[in-house]
């Protein structure tokens, strides 16, 4: 009897509502529905079933039935991932594996600096149980609302505090899995030394679930900014924001926590499609920084270090012109400026999205060598280019030209991919950067990794997953 055969998905299918319960194993087409489309609207998947496990020991006993039954097997946890990784093929043979309902606060302990959560705690869930006990969880991007910790572990999520705090992984001290066998690792130690052997928790951080089902983890919590203050700076050109990270870097140190990239024409689709934003500035600039400092004394402290800073910056006229937040309601003005970028992109029409890293020092030399090329290529067309300047990461968004439809020019998308990602690799940076490479990257990812790094990936995968169930098709 074949895995895919319909006795053989009876068979399992009874074994999992046995398991988890009959609501939790949902097949009807419609309930089905949220877990099968992209976060973007661009695909839909199929599947068998969705199973909605409501402990550690039934995803384990899940896992163990789909071996048994050779099931594929998709975990996802908010569903927010945009490169497909979380959720399954057209084919209908794989199950997803909702972590959803695993969404308990464990423990906090606010002396050691550590919080152990279940994998399908919201993110936000875990910032505002820190705040609690005046403690900071300090990851934060746009899907806040509706991500989970599962997931930001499983493509290693950078966001807008990097700079400062790192990505997801530096945020990590232990985890726990779920092999793809079904057994339960424990590494939920709230270490920060631990040289016994080889980190298996840095083999499933990034992995994006094909090496195994995160289900908890042990987080770094940090102490809370007494002050936090926004300023927004209007430049003539990239390397004249690198000159601006270089000069608050030495004069504010740690306390420098954001500092956001953005060009002109990103602020003019904001303004054209949310016009009550306000935009901060007269006239306008070719690019603008957003920057954000954090101090550990008081708010006093903090004005001070942004002030001589901005006021050096000014003086050297490294930057044209800035406005500095006088209040909470100021700071989040600005702070809208740069999260309504993504919306207004979308409101505007869909666009060939590229999340890329590359050595901070070469972002200026990158973006004035690239741009050009598109425009040669692809005449008019329009860069959207954003990003976390301090971290090296960028949203080299690039839009069809004035007057042009989105869909034809998406069916230019291989060709822009190929501008962007080989003059990324040429400036020695990396096609993804805090997005992952899921089902949307897998073919790019074989182009620019070297053979020698995909056979040891191959490697890894093979020895861990010998069945090929976890989260197939993506990555490799």
């Amino acid at each position: 009897m074949s895995a895919n055969s319909p006795q053989t998905s009876s068979d399992f299918l009874a074994a999992c509502r046995a398991l988890s319960g009959a609501a939790h194993v949902l097949d009807d087409p419609a309930d089905m529905a949220p877990f099968l489309r992209d976060w973007r609207g661009r695909f839909t998947g199929q599947a068998l079933a969705v199973l909605r496990p409501g402990s550690v020991d039934e995803v384990a006993g899940l896992v163990q039935l789909c071996a048994a039954y050779r099931i594929p097997l998709v975990p996802q946890g908010g569903n927010t991932g945009l490169v497909l990784g979380s959720v399954p093929d057209a084919s209908g043979s794989a199950v997803v594996l909702s972590l959803a309902r695993l969404n308990r606060v464990r423990a906090i302990d606010a002396v050691n600096r550590t919080m152990t959560v279940d994998a399908g705690c919201i993110l936000q869930q875990v910032q505002e149980a820190a705040a609690v006990e005046g403690c900071l969880f300090p990851l934060s991007l746009a899907a806040e609302g509706s991500c989970t910790i599962g997931g930001n572990l499983s493509t290693n999520a950078g966001g807008i505090a990097v700079l400062r705090y790192g990505n997801t992984r530096e945020l990590c001290l232990g985890l726990e899995v779920v092999t793809p066998q079904g057994e339960v690792w424990s590494g939920l130690r709230g270490l920060r030394k631990d040289n016994t052997g080889y980190d298996l928790r840095d083999l499933f951080i990034g992995a994006e679930g094909t090496l195994g089902v995160i289900t908890g983890a042990v987080l770094k919590l940090f102490p809370q900014p007494k002050a936090s203050i926004t300023a927004l700076a209007a430049l003539p050109s990239p390397q004249a924001a690198l000159q601006l990270l270089t000069m608050m870097q030495d004069s504010c140190g740690a306390s420098l926590t954001g500092f956001e990239l953005m060009s002109a024409y990103c602020l003019e689709l904001v303004a054209r499609h949310f016009p009550q934003l306000q935009q901060p500035f007269a006239h306008k600039h070719a690019q603008y920084v957003l920057l954000e400092l954090s101090s550990s004394e008081s708010e006093e402290h903090a004005v001070q270090l942004l002030e001589r800073g901005i006021g050096a910056a000014l003086e050297a006229s490294v930057i044209e012109d800035a406005a500095v937040a006088s209040s909470v309601a100021q700071s989040l003005a600005l702070w809208q400026l740069r999260e309504h970028i993504p919306l207004a992109q979308a409101a505007d029409g869909k666009n060939i999205k590229h999340d890329i890293s590359l050595p901070v020092s070469r972002i200026g030399e990158y973006i004035a060598h690239t741009e050009p090329l598109l425009q040669q290529a692809f005449p008019g067309c329009r860069l959207v280019c954003f990003g976390h300047l301090g971290d090296g990461n960028l949203h080299f968004n690039v839009a069809p030209p004035a007057g042009i439809a989105s869909e034809a020019f998406l069916a230019n998308q291989d060709a822009v991919n190929r501008v962007v990602h080989d003059a990324v690799v040429a400036f020695g940076g990396s096609i993804s950067a805090e997005h992952g490479i899921g089902a949307l990257k897998r073919d790019e990812l074989a182009r620019y990794k070297s053979p020698v790094e995909l056979n040891l990936m191959r490697a890894i995968k093979a020895a861990l997953d010998p069945l090929g169930i976890m989260n197939p098709g993506k990555i490799l």
